[in-house]
This record gives C-alpha cells, structure tokens and sequence, in this order.
C-alpha cells in the first residue's frame, strides 16, 4: 500500500493564504451587501433634488391652475414639535407666488381672541378665490397643546372635538378644498432634531421652552393626538399620515400626495414677446455719484 506524499510546505502556505484571502473577500462582500441594503432606501442629495425640481414644476403648475380656476385650497401642517412641517412647507411655497400661495403661523391668543368664538381668528385666514393657504399649525392647537399643556378648560377641549367636523364640513360644501397632514417623527429622531437645533445657532430660535417641555408630556401627547384622530378622522376631511423620520422622503411624499389631491392641468397662455426698450435721448440721468452704494464686500 503506497503512501501519499505530504505537499510541500509553500504549497500549503499558498493555499492557507488564498483560503485567508477569498474569505475576507467574501466578508467585505457581505459587509458591501448589507451597507448596500441599509443605504438602498436612503435618498443621495442629488436624487432629493433632482426629484424636488420636478415636483416643484408641478406645483407651480398646480398654483397656475388654482388661480385660473378661481379654487380654493386649505392645508392643514400639523405634528410634533421638529417633525419637520416648516421644512416641507419652505419647500412646496419656495418656487410659487406669495400672492396666490400663503402660509398662516399665527401666535398665541391675544386676551381679545381669547373671548371670541374659538374658530374666530382663523376664519379671517381662509382663502378668497383663487388661492390656497397653508396653515403652520392651525386650529387644531386646542387639541394638542391647550389640551396637554392645561391652556383650555375641559369644557372648551371637548366642545372644539364635537364642533370640529361640522366647522370642517362647512367649508368643504362652501366649496374649499381641505387637506391635513399629520407629520409623524420617533422620540429618537426628534431628540436628534432639538441636540441639532440648540448647537446650531442659526436653528437655535426654533426651539422654545414649550419645544423641551413636550419630551416629558410624550404619552400625554400621543393620547391626545389619539383622541384628537377619533373624533376628527373623518371620511369628508381625513387625516393623511407622513412618516417624517426621513426629512427628505417625508418632504418628497408629502408632495407628491398634495399634488395627486387636486386635479389640475396646464392654464392657457398667451406667448410673450419683450417690447423694445424705450429710449429717449433728450432724458439725462442724474451722476451716479449723488447715489449711496451698498459697499461691494464681496
């Protein structure tokens, strides 16, 4: 019986280091897939504006369409503190006419508003025809903050819930076009979000003592979104949920969603031609000397 011959040592060498190698080939191939797959549903800044763009062409065409229409259009941002409604809200009015698309933040109550009928101060908000407004917080504060922070008495919290959906349906079969956006974020990512806004000093304002008081009445808030969706979630004026973990998809979404809610098309137009520009000879401006210049720092 004949004997095998041991391999030379080299060759066993060669082979244990071309195993090492083809596993670590197989681990950075693995660690590439996961990284990969972790990074699949992210957007790169180039894909969110590029896919911006496109939906703010649509807006404008939306806003075009709204005018010419003589439409009126109610949008309603609600959500946590820093789940980002003022940035999807910059950029669906940064490329439109404030004089056709405005936006409504009102602040707190003076004593006057206080006595008035709730709904009151927003009504003189509404739109007139052809516009649409939108609305950085709205009615919807008694709800929320005035019901978790004790700024309502009982009686005023449920009155608002029953009269809601009627105040609503009023303006839906005046003829508006009402439309409310839930901007939903985790406890983490808004903790990610108030870390950012109080070390960054031109986000510094849009964090209030309120803003840091509402991370410990959590529960309380979502009980009272909770609630506030039992009574309001109606099939005439719905709530429509953004997921706003991700800035950039929940912008994107957001969008994207308001667009699909309005049937709109391109207004007719007439061409354009510049008239010449108008000389007169006999007009002499005064020297540029005698005006004051903004100093050209840059």
């Amino acid at each position: 019986m004949g004997h095998k011959k041991d391999k030379p040592k080299d060759k066993v060498k060669k082979e244990k280091k071309d195993q090492q190698k083809d596993e670590v080939d197989l681990n950075v191939a693995t660690f590439q897939s996961d990284h990969e797959d972790e990074g699949r549903d992210k957007l790169s800044k180039h894909e969110y504006e590029e896919e911006l763009a496109k939906l703010q062409v649509e807006l404008v065409r939306l806003q075009e369409w709204i005018k010419y229409k003589g439409q009126r259009v109610v949008i309603l941002f609600e959500g946590r503190d820093a789940a980002g409604k003022g940035g999807s809200i910059k950029r669906i009015t940064e490329s439109l006419n404030p004089r056709v698309c405005r936006v409504v933040a009102l602040g707190v109550p003076t004593e006057k508003e206080k006595t008035q009928w709730y709904f009151q101060r927003y009504v003189p908000h509404l739109p007139a025809a052809g516009e649409m407004v939108l609305f950085d917080r709205s009615w919807y504060n008694r709800a929320g903050v005035e019901r978790v922070m004790g700024f309502c008495s009982e009686v005023e919290y449920w009155d608002f819930l029953r009269s809601c959906p009627n105040f609503e349906n009023m303006l839906i079969r005046s003829g508006m076009i009402l439309i409310k956006y839930w901007f939903s974020v985790s406890d983490k990512e808004q903790e990610k979000r108030f870390i950012q806004r109080i070390n960054d000093p031109t986000r510094r304002w849009k964090i209030s003592p309120m803003d840091v008081e509402s991370r410990t009445k959590w529960i309380d808030y979502s009980k009272a979104k909770d609630e506030m969706f039992s009574y309001t979630d109606t099939k005439q004026s719905p709530w429509f949920v953004v997921e706003a973990d991700d800035k950039r998809k929940a912008r994107l979404n957001c969008i994207n969603h308001l667009l699909s809610m309005i049937k709109y098309d391109d207004v007719p137009r007439e061409t354009i031609i510049l008239p010449p520009l108008e000389r007169d000879k006999a007009y002499v401006r005064p020297p540029m000397s005698e005006q004051t210049f903004v100093p050209n720092k840059y």
